[in-house]
């Protein structure tokens, strides 16, 4: 009897983690970096849809699908980067309204304000900002598992110190050092490596799709013939003729260029993504 007993209240026991798991939160990430930070904080107690994955994919250029508004009137969690980089995402949001639903902007969390730069994934410190405000939407939708959630978010904190830690050692002997890119993707982390950024003028004209004047152009080839730029930073998932004439020309002038991504790659964490990205600057400028 006593046995029998004891079997019953382990299985009583046992049954909320069952019902978690069969039953996991779903949140819904306008990109997988956001996608993957939602799955380091949640564990298998959430059901994670990233919309954009493909690091073939123009993210500027993407159309929502019936499909996409289906997954976000769904879900419980929505996040997303804010401040025009992603406005279906908000579009989608205020048709798909629902009651106690969570909805995470990470530009709002970080105070970045319309006409910022909207990359924010290359600041660290932005996504650990997005990672507390998914552990406290989580604790608020579950609150039994509160202490999980809030154990893996200092795991994830824990896991970005690989990150900070190189970037001040890059920092030492970085800062200061002219570099250029054909989009401003990348501007967080060049402010954290303290280097001096040039074309800035020529790097959102891009960025918004419209054209370089003549005189930024003129400026953008002059440091890359002079060799006054170190490093050409490229954009791989968006490059239209002006910018593919910028890395002709650095590649002519033997000045360095390292690509970077608007999405993160295959079988990364965003941890992974961001170290492999600072040893390849490390690399080009040693």
């Amino acid at each position: 009897m006593i046995r029998a007993v004891l079997l019953v209240a382990l299985a009583l026991l046992a049954v909320p983690a069952r019902a978690q798991e069969e039953h996991p939160i779903p949140i819904v990430a306008a990109d997988n970096f956001y996608g993957d930070v939602a799955r380091q904080i949640g564990g298998n107690t959430v059901r994670v849809t990233s919309i954009l994955t493909s690091p073939d994919q123009d993210p500027h250029l993407f159309e929502v699908s019936p499909s996409v508004g289906r997954v976000v009137s769904d879900a419980r969690i929505i996040v997303y980067n804010g401040i025009g980089y992603d406005p279906w995402m908000a579009r989608l949001v205020g048709a798909t309204g629902a009651a106690g639903r969570c909805v995470i902007v990470v530009a709002d969390l970080v105070g970045r304000k319309a006409g910022d730069n909207p990359h924010l994934w290359y600041d660290p410190g932005a996504m650990l900002a997005a990672a507390r405000a998914l552990a406290d939407a989580l604790a608020a939708a579950d609150p039994e598992h509160k202490p999980d959630y809030q154990q893996r978010l200092t795991a994830f904190d824990a896991s970005l110190q690989s990150v900070r830690d190189k970037i001040i050692a890059l920092r030492q002997h970085l800062a200061g050092t002219p570099v250029t890119a054909t989009e401003p993707v990348f501007g967080y982390m060049f402010a954290a490596l303290g280097m001096e950024v040039r074309n800035q003028h020529f790097q959102r004209a891009v960025m918004n799709d419209t054209e370089p004047s003549a005189s930024d152009i003129a400026a953008f080839e002059k440091d890359l013939r002079t060799q006054a730029v170190k490093l050409l930073v490229v954009n791989s998932q968006a490059s239209g003729r002006i910018a593919a004439r910028m890395e002709r020309l650095a590649r002519a002038s033997h000045i360095p260029i390292i690509r970077v991504a608007e999405t993160e790659p295959p079988f990364k964490t965003y941890q992974s993504w961001m170290m492999d990205t600072l040893d390849a600057v490390d690399k080009a400028l040693p």
